[in-house]
């Protein structure tokens, strides 16, 4: 790896939701955004089932896409460098354009002339958000409903979600070893 690399640590947060869902990571400034996309699946808890895209100074970008409305600028080659490359910078993730998550990423540390061998998830708070529970404000419905057992909603919610989810919870440790896989991990090896 060349010595002119940087690392940069980036915080995303969830918008719209309360309290606020975030990761602290570590990547190199050379990681392309499709990577990129990969990391962030990972580190929030996201299982890469839906469609993304970044939104940079108003222009999107992902996968070329012939029947999107919008223009999208072909990201397959960008490098995060060159869209992200001050501290303080910020950029948008969108996922799941039906449930649409959005997230904002902001450059917070620049460390110059440094290679790290994988991403590296330093800090978080509170788990991922199910998929498909209707965006943010499905989900803060989802947890005021799960939180009180005379809700008439409570048992069906309870029978989809499962016993065993925690809105709280967080692994950083799990989400490290994700990240040492190729593809980053975003489905969890069961």
């Amino acid at each position: 790896m060349g010595a002119n690399k940087n690392v940069y640590q980036i915080k995303i947060s969830l918008k719209y939701i309360k309290p606020i869902i975030w990761r602290r990571f570590l990547v190199e400034d050379s990681i392309k955004l499709p990577d990129l996309h990969k990391v962030i699946q990972t580190v929030m808890g996201w299982t890469n089932s839906h469609l993304h895209q970044f939104i940079i100074k108003e222009r999107f970008y992902g996968e070329p896409d012939e029947d999107s409305f919008e223009e999208i600028v072909d990201y397959r080659k960008l490098m995060l460098k060159s869209v992200l490359s001050f501290e303080k910078e910020k950029i948008k993730y969108e996922y799941d354009f039906g449930d649409g998550w959005e997230h904002e990423l902001v450059l917070e540390k620049i460390f110059n002339n440094q290679t790290i061998e994988n991403p590296i998830c330093v800090a978080g708070k509170r788990n991922c958000p199910p998929e498909d529970c209707g965006g943010p404000y499905g989900y803060m419905d989802l947890l005021n409903v799960i939180a009180d057992p005379e809700n008439e909603e409570y048992k069906e919610m309870k029978s989809w979600i499962g016993d065993d989810f925690d809105s709280e919870y967080f692994d950083k440790e799990w989400i490290n070893i994700l990240l040492t896989r190729k593809d980053y991990g975003c489905l969890s090896l069961l």
